[in-house]
């Protein structure tokens, strides 16, 4: 029993996991932590569990016949749920570029497949090894490149309109649901379905992680050159001449005296925090795998009293000149990591 088994379990298992690994080391930047793999894997299973229940009870309250359920139906259940957890690290600004959503989406997946596969190794596991390649190199492979094209996609839309609105989802998991549903179309010939997917997923999501790699390399370049003018004219002691310096000047009466003195400090540290998390990523790029920086702590518990004393009114009135994007909130929760 167990000399059967565990090769069905290594077809069944292994892919995905290598898939994932390949993803993460081809990662120039290394901007996305083990932990965070390792939890987003596990939030992955737990939405293969809840779809498992939500699948049975659809399943028999809607009387739907299976094949139909499993070709039009389970694919909408399962790419809600497993994009939800994507979703979350989008709105909570953990995912900077396309090439994390593509990673955290590839983990989410895989999370799925494997108790997904490992249920089916529990009830099919006398079936003959070919079933195996198909649910290892086809089925899992589906589950982890759909929710990696939806992360991909949906982060280029939200960072596009800055806004992380529920419709701004809706064409990721749409394009998510559709490769699940085609892939489910073959239920009858897995064989085209597997080469289908192992020849179309793998070059798009390559494809799209140099593309990621290209639009983070330009854009670190113009935010390092932008922080280090803004940086050089606060300590030139000429800031009050500049630009922003009148706008600050402008609204001065607006705001009480020390809530100006607490807009600027704001701006030089943020500033400050964002040259830093630059210089770690030009230092990873190189090779160089940095420890955390002690003062980042205390910096980062600067900035939000000083968040605090502003208030929702004093950060709305400096956001003409302060970059305060996804992707600069991200920075800053990259320096915490």
């Amino acid at each position: 029993m167990l000399e059967n088994l565990i090769p069905r379990a290594s077809v069944g298992l292994l892919p995905v996991a290598v898939f994932l690994a390949a993803l993460v080391f081809y990662d120039s930047y290394k901007l996305v932590r083990l932990r965070a793999v390792l939890l987003t894997i596990a939030a992955g299973a737990v939405a293969a569990v809840a779809s498992y229940f939500a699948n049975i009870w659809l399943l028999d309250s809607s009387g739907i016949e299976f094949v139909t359920f499993s070709r039009f139906v389970s694919p909408i259940v399962e790419e809600i749920l497993k994009s939800l957890i994507v979703v979350y690290l989008i709105r909570s600004s953990r995912i900077g570029f396309p090439v994390d959503a593509a990673i955290f989406g590839f983990a989410a997946g895989s999370g799925f497949a494997v108790v997904e596969n490992v249920y089916y190794l529990g009830v099919l596991s006398e079936a003959h090894i070919a079933v195996w390649v198909v649910r290892g190199f086809g089925t899992a492979i589906m589950h982890g490149g759909a929710v990696a094209i939806f992360g991909m996609l949906t982060h280029t839309i939200c960072e596009e309109r800055q806004s992380t609105k529920p419709w701004m989802f809706l064409p990721g998991l749409a394009a998510a649901i559709v490769i699940h549903s085609v892939f489910n179309q073959f239920l009858f010939a897995p064989v085209l379905s597997t080469v289908g997917i192992l020849v179309l997923l793998p070059p798009i999501i390559m494809f799209a992680f140099d593309q990621s790699e290209r639009s983070l390399r330009k854009w670190m370049e113009v935010d390092f050159n932008a922080d280090t003018e803004l940086l050089e004219l606060i300590n030139s002691g000429q800031f009050s001449d500049s630009k922003v310096g009148q706008y600050l000047g402008a609204v001065r009466d607006r705001f009480r005296g020390e809530v100006i003195a607490d807009m600027f400090c704001y701006l030089r540290l943020h500033v400050e925090l964002s040259m830093r998390a630059s210089g770690m990523l030009m230092l990873r790029e190189s090779g160089f795998d940095i420890a955390p920086d002690p003062e980042i702590k205390g910096m980062l518990e600067e900035l939000r009293f000083l968040e605090r004393s502003i208030g929702k009114t004093g950060q709305m009135a400096m956001k003409p000149f302060l970059r305060l994007s996804s992707r600069d909130l991200w920075q800053l929760y990259m320096l915490e990591e």
